[in-house]
């Protein structure tokens, strides 16, 4: 039985301190500020084509990042090299750097007294690695073979893979704060290659991704559903030139509100090149719009305890029945505009805190997708978008995309070689029906979505 309560290891005890006193090097070395960040990870993957295993990787790592600041200037170095000479110029380089950076006024670590962590949110499980590397080969197996044995046009794949990763951060500043957590997760995923009659070939595919075994989907259903969507493309044609409703998938409507979340990224509000730069308070979306960014929801794909500064992560509400409640920020950005931090930042081992989601999903409706698709008399449902034509200045949205047509409220034939345009300030006004299939397949999730007045570019 898998289980998320975890004791403390010698090893454990060794990151901890091993992230502190590198901060304590830092601060006798002059520097007026630090953090360091310790990161030990182990991973396996593997990739099994045609029942054959193609790839098996198996990996560990450990590595830690510094960031000093001498007074308004920064710098930050990352090593591999734990040893005595590998600490001793990972601090000395960082010092170095930050000698020649120039001073930001913005810069800085948080004030001691924003800093915190929140308790067990259920991110490890210590089941991830249970089955032995035989049987998490033959899981990739199972779910390209329960693919291929769908239909007999599934001819070929590109194979099913199994996945699992630990890993372990502790976070340490010169405010005496340290921090950690552990995180675990497991996947599975296949991708199926269907021919019709003609020799024309679709690819799909599908996956389910946990934090523990115990919620992994079965490679079975995995391999069932990319089978069925492979299907679903065949016999693809193209279609004149319309403006139509457009339902867009679960999956597509993500990268929907991915470009909502470049939106309201502090750094794209500071820099003004964000369509909502300036409209806090606002009307930017129709009324039954509320999207969410939550780090706290335990078990989540975008939880945290804390931020990449030390910062308790929160629920925060973005956009609120249409209108824009926050942005989301780091201290840097929050400084720059004269708010305050949202925990929200985001780092790596080197470098300055960038912004992350925490688990970022607008909230669901109360049709099921058969539904908006059964009030629709001519129309589109999306289930993949190409490209990247999104301009977050203007908002002007033109992708690729392939999908099925909707005639009288049922789905009728596959659909490619089209391209919906409209533009994200209107596509936010004009999304008339939300589903009630929310579902977290990642840190970002959206459920069903309707848009009105999209255009159609086809033949």
């Amino acid at each position: 039985m898998a289980t998320h309560v975890q004791t403390v290891s010698g090893v454990d005890s060794d990151l901890r301190e091993l992230a502190t006193t590198v901060v304590s090097r830092a601060m006798k070395a002059g520097a007026t500020a630090a953090e360091s960040v310790v990161r030990e990870g182990s991973e396996f993957s593997t990739v099994v084509r045609m029942g054959e295993v193609e790839t098996l990787k198996e990996s560990g790592s450990r590595a830690i990042g510094l960031r000093v600041f001498l007074g308004q200037s920064a710098a930050s170095t990352y090593s591999s090299d734990f040893t005595e000479d590998g600490i001793r110029r990972l601090v000395s380089g960082a010092m170095d750097l930050a000698k020649v950076t120039s001073a930001d006024a913005y810069s800085g670590i948080p004030e001691a007294d924003q800093l915190g962590s929140l308790g067990d949110l259920q991110l490890y499980y210590d089941d991830v690695y249970s089955l032995p590397p035989e049987e998490r080969i033959d899981y990739a197996r199972r779910a390209e073979k329960a693919a291929l044995e769908t239909d007999a046009r599934l001819k070929n794949s590109d194979g099913g893979s199994f996945d699992a990763a630990t890993g372990h951060k502790v976070l340490a500043n010169s405010h005496g704060f340290v921090g950690e957590y552990r995180r675990s997760y497991c996947s599975v995923s296949v991708a199926p290659i269907a021919q019709d009659d003609n020799g024309n070939m679709q690819r799909d595919y599908w996956f389910s991704l946990a934090r523990t075994l115990s919620k992994l989907e079965s490679a079975e259903s995995v391999g069932r559903e990319a089978a069925r969507r492979t299907l679903r493309r065949l016999g693809s044609r193209k279609i004149a030139s319309t403006q139509v409703p457009i339902v867009l998938d679960p999956m597509v409507a993500g990268s929907i509100l991915d470009n909502v979340f470049d939106a309201v990224n502090g750094d794209a509000v500071y820099r003004q090149s964000s369509f909502l730069a300036n409209m806090l308070g606002e009307k930017v979306a129709a009324d039954n719009i509320t999207v969410v960014d939550d780090g706290t929801i335990p078990g989540g794909f975008g939880t945290e305890p804390f931020d990449g500064e030390g910062i308790p992560t929160r629920r925060t509400v973005v956009i609120e029945n249409g209108i824009l409640k926050s942005y989301l920020l780091n201290t840097y950005t929050a400084k720059k505009l004269g708010l305050k931090t949202t925990g929200n930042a985001s780092r790596g081992l080197a470098g300055t805190p960038g912004i992350g989601a925490g688990n970022f999903f607008l909230q669901k409706g109360d049709k099921t997708p058969q539904q908006i698709i059964a009030g629709i008399k001519q129309g589109l449902y999306v289930f993949q978008f190409l490209g990247f034509g999104v301009n977050l200045v203007t908002g002007d949205f033109s992708r690729g995309a392939s999908g099925v047509w909707i005639e009288n409220g049922e789905l009728t034939y596959p659909v490619e070689e089209i391209t919906v345009a409209g533009n994200l300030k209107d596509m936010l006004y004009n999304i008339s029906e939300i589903g009630n299939d929310l579902q977290f397949r990642g840190s970002l999730a959206s459920p069903t979505l309707r848009i009105d007045g999209m255009m159609i570019a086809g033949e």
